[in-house]
């Protein structure tokens, strides 16, 4: 007799049901009911079956696309990745230029300058680079340096002026020795306490000029780089180069999956950073932490911001563990599940719960919160009451 055969989705399956899984994922559902006799699919499978169903459905009325209205193609090669080796991969990435309309556009790069750029279509081009033809490459460059140069507009100044006021506010100090005293600032804070009988002013408070140091705060963005995350990672690659031009802060930028590359040498542009990155299915968070508190120099000093659904395919518990020992160390860690303009995806909850039990806020944030939400980190403001604040629901709310 055979023995049980366990399938992907933690169950157990005899050799029989195991062929009629494999049939039903062949056939897929269909109204004519050639798949819908078939065993039910497990969750994991489910998700399989949705990916090859979005390609390969025999209706024919798929239609793909780039744009904002068009499924999401950057999510859905992502779950290709996880599903499937590579050689697979490639052959259904080939089959998605022809089936989803997509061929077109990537190989006249007259018709990819014509449409509209935005940031949804960036991610897409950053997510299908390994794929386009060589003779539109630069073109799908172009088009997303339109929609970078757009957001640097939108986001430099905010950000610059978020950042630079908080650090100001930061530096001063406020226990000077007496040759540290910024006369003119601590005369102002304590003018309500001038004494007219003896015509002075007495200083209850004192300020003093910031100690200067190369940098005032180590920031480190850990950036998801799944296929779910591709708009996180526009953002996140202009806001880390806006930030790594300023001399105050030091700012690192790394993205992962089951892999971890540190992109920080590429900040001066962010469309090199972007096209530098693999958007795949799989996620490692706890090698990602990993890899952050190696370069974390002065932890208490240092913001880590990890930007992810919390979908762990590594260790959990490990990375669980490891997330605690950062703010035991006294990293000052924010997890943004979003950080786009469409809100928070799908995301684990029970991750999101375990790290409020650490004191680490998970919430998603619109580009125009981010360059706040740094101020505020900067100044080590509470996060949670930042938030309630705004009324974003964060994982304590």
């Amino acid at each position: 007799m055979s023995e049980p055969i366990p399938n992907t989705n933690g169950r157990v399956n005899c050799p029989s049901s195991d062929r009629e899984r494999r049939w039903r994922l062949l056939l897929g559902g269909g109204e004519d009911g050639s798949g819908a006799g078939l065993s039910a699919l497990g969750t994991e499978d489910a998700a399989l079956d949705r990916a090859l169903g979005a390609l390969y459905d025999r209706d024919g009325d798929r239609r793909g696309g780039l744009g904002r209205s068009a499924p999401n193609v950057a999510r859905w090669l992502g779950d290709i990745r996880r599903y499937f080796p590579s050689a697979v991969v490639r052959v259904m990435q080939r089959d998605a230029l022809e089936r989803l309309n997509l061929h077109q556009m990537l190989l006249e790069p007259e018709l990819l300058e014509a449409i509209e750029p935005d940031v949804h279509l960036a991610a897409d081009l950053v997510a299908l680079s390994q794929v386009i033809p060589e003779r539109t490459k630069e073109t799908a460059r172009h088009v997303v340096r339109r929609v970078v140069d757009d957001l640097l507009r939108r986001l430099d100044t905010q950000t610059r002026q978020a950042i630079a006021g908080s650090l100001n506010r930061a530096q001063r100090n406020r226990r000077p020795r007496h040759n540290e005293i910024d006369w003119s600032r601590t005369i102002r804070a304590n003018l309500h306490h001038y004494q007219p009988e003896y015509r002075t002013i007495v200083p209850d408070t004192r300020i003093g000029f910031g100690r200067k140091r190369a940098s005032l705060r180590d920031i480190v963005l850990c950036v998801d780089q799944s296929g779910s995350m591709a708009t996180s990672l526009v953002y996140s690659s202009v806001f880390a180069a806006v930030m790594a031009s300023l001399p105050t802060v030091n700012t690192q930028l790394v993205v992962f999956d089951t892999a971890v590359a540190d992109l920080s040498e590429y900040l001066e542009d962010p469309v090199d950073v972007l096209f530098g990155t693999q958007l795949g299915g799989g996620t490692d968070i706890n090698r990602a932490l990993d890899y952050c508190q190696s370069i974390i120099h002065r932890p208490t000093d240092t913001i880590l911001v990890l930007i992810s659904d919390l979908f762990e395919g590594g260790d959990e518990t490990v990375m669980l563990k490891r997330a605690a020992a950062l703010v035991a160390s006294g990293v000052q860690v924010v997890t943004l599940l979003a950080l786009n303009d469409d809100g928070a995806p799908s995301f684990s909850g029970d991750v999101a719960a375990q790290f409020a039990t650490l004191n680490i806020p998970a919430f998603a944030c619109t580009p125009d919160q981010f360059p706040e939400l740094m101020a505020a980190a900067i100044a080590r403001q509470d996060i949670q009451q930042w938030a309630a604040a705004r009324n974003i629901v964060t994982n304590r709310s």
